[in-house]
């Protein structure tokens, strides 16, 4: 597989579990993976982010993409790699962790807001860029600075998305979307977290299929 693009194919959501602890991360990884998540993501600024990474690598083998969000020195990069981690995430364009990522071999999701921050991520090697945060940049706008970004990379939308937000964000071009708080917050478990899945599958079906 190449990049992200063959993750994006399937059901193009990640899951952003912030907060999740690692001693529960397994049973809500294995909840989301049986709802049809491929892609998961542990932020930085959660407990013991490392151990729980590890534990979904360990878990899910190359079934699942699993990796670091909110990752925002090189220094981070090693250690996802250290521990299985094959993904990415920032808010922000830093080149210097662009590189390493690439240099390791790790899909990177650089985040952006403007069309000159996505210009710098791409030409640092991004596999994909994160529209971050989605709330403050409506489909229009996306629409507009799709027509200058390269087409070649997906653009995924994260920031209080919504099963309603897909099908206009898919218009205007976003290919991907990041889950978090409207997926999981810190305490739910696996009973909570798995119906939540379903009115986004929906929604993406509903946004290919033109409607």
């Amino acid at each position: 597989m190449e990049g992200l693009k063959p993750w994006l194919e399937g059901l193009p959501l990640v899951a952003i579990l912030r907060g999740v602890k690692p001693e529960e991360v397994v049973a809500i990884g294995e909840a989301l993976v049986a709802a049809g998540i491929t892609m998961i993501e542990v932020p930085l600024n959660s407990p013991q982010p490392f151990k729980s990474i590890a534990a979904l690598a360990q878990a899910f083998g190359e079934e699942v993409l699993v990796g670091a969000g909110t990752v925002l020195d090189t220094a981070d990069v090693s250690r996802v790699v250290e521990v299985g981690g094959r993904l990415v995430v920032a808010p922000n364009s830093d080149p210097a962790v662009i590189a390493a990522c690439a240099a390791d071999e790790l899909i990177v999701v650089p985040g952006f807001a403007t069309p000159t921050e996505g210009l710098r991520a791409a030409r640092a090697g991004a596999d994909a860029l994160k529209l971050f945060p989605a709330e403050g940049i409506p489909p229009a706008v996306v629409m507009a600075m799709m027509a200058v970004l390269p087409p070649v990379l997906p653009v995924l939308a994260v920031g209080s998305i919504t099963p309603e937000k897909i099908l206009p964000y898919w218009q205007a071009g976003v290919r991907g979307f990041g889950l978090g708080g409207s997926l999981y917050k810190p305490g739910d478990g696996p009973a909570e977290v798995a119906p939540r899945v379903a009115p986004f599958r929906d929604a993406v079906a509903k946004a290919r299929a033109g409607a």
